[in-house]
């Protein structure tokens, strides 16, 4: 019995103390948020539709909030919107340390209809997951507190209420992953709280991974070969404007072998943002060399031997 009285008081000191922090986001509450400053949102990227949104206190009272700051890749997004009357969820100084085993909470505002608080411990510590673009995100916190249907974007705390990360990805089986609230975050989510929205070089394309398009090349009598199959092309994107195609294979970038989309990614993470990228191209069984421009620059594409 005192296990359970220890989580209960350490549940009513968490509820206490960050849960008039907790926002809904979306009219139909897509996701969770959380006031970070007077003025400022935090939430996950992927939680948003447009450049404005409504967000919901835990008090049943709604405002009008509007994208500061937006970060795609590494699904965050600060809001600006009139936050009167709510203390700001105290970010540490110091992150706490994080181990397996190390107990937690999880609060949302469920559907806007109020706090929803969830206990669990970590469960894992520098794991890494996917963003809504595909690019990795690295030493995220795994735990167990469970989360309900329009949780993300909520915040994770540890037994005295500190932030210790942002609810982001659920990953089946009772497990959830949580961007951990470091100096790195507290940076970024400055930056984006002044605006500073990050930009990042996109090619424009979907891709379907090595396995894939070999077993569809196989399927129409092409030779296997081990490159990044395009699934789709976003119309005026800096690959639309270089000639790529759906179908297309992409074989090599800056002379790098492609194998894994991480290839490709690492890639253009290295390039400034007016450069052009060298692709290497399987159009059927014609080789290519396509070049990519970015910024305001258009690309190109011509045959290659």
């Amino acid at each position: 019995m005192n296990v359970l009285s220890d989580i209960a008081a350490a549940s009513a000191i968490v509820t206490d103390r960050a849960g008039p922090a907790v926002v809904s986001i979306g009219r139909n509450a897509r996701g969770a948020g959380v006031v970070i400053a007077e003025g400022r949102v935090l939430t996950n990227a992927h939680n948003l539709r447009d450049r404005t949104t409504t967000v919901t206190f835990v008090d049943g009272r709604s405002e009008q909030g509007t994208v500061a700051g937006l970060d795609v890749d590494g699904d965050l997004a600060v809001l600006t919107v009139d936050t009167s009357g709510v203390i700001p969820l105290e970010w540490p100084q110091d992150a706490p340390v994080l181990r397996p085993g190390t107990p937690v909470f999880a609060l949302a505002n469920a559907g806007g209809r109020g706090l929803r608080a969830t206990f669990g411990t970590v469960s894992a510590v520098n794991q890494t997951f996917r963003g809504p673009r595909g690019r990795r995100i690295a030493g995220a916190v795994e735990h167990t507190a469970p989360l309900g249907r329009g949780s993300s974007g909520g915040p994770t705390l540890d037994i005295e209420g500190r932030l210790i990360g942002i609810n982001t990805n659920r990953l089946g089986d009772g497990f959830y992953l949580a961007i951990p609230a470091d100096s790195d975050l507290r940076a970024r989510v400055d930056a984006l709280g002044r605006g500073e929205s990050p930009t990042r070089l996109r090619l424009g394309v979907g891709l379907a991974p090595a396995r894939v398009a070999n077993r569809l090349r196989r399927a129409v009598g092409l030779p296997e070969r081990d490159g990044l199959l395009v699934q789709h092309v976003e119309e005026a994107s800096p690959a639309d404007r270089a000639g790529l195609r759906q179908g297309d294979l992409l074989v090599e970038a800056a002379g790098r072998p492609l194998s894994r989309a991480d290839d490709l990614l690492d890639t253009l993470e290295g390039l400034e943002a007016e450069a052009s990228l060298a692709l290497g191209v399987v159009r059927g069984v014609e080789e290519l060399s396509v070049s990519v421009r970015f910024g305001s620059q258009e690309g190109g594409a011509e045959g290659a031997m």
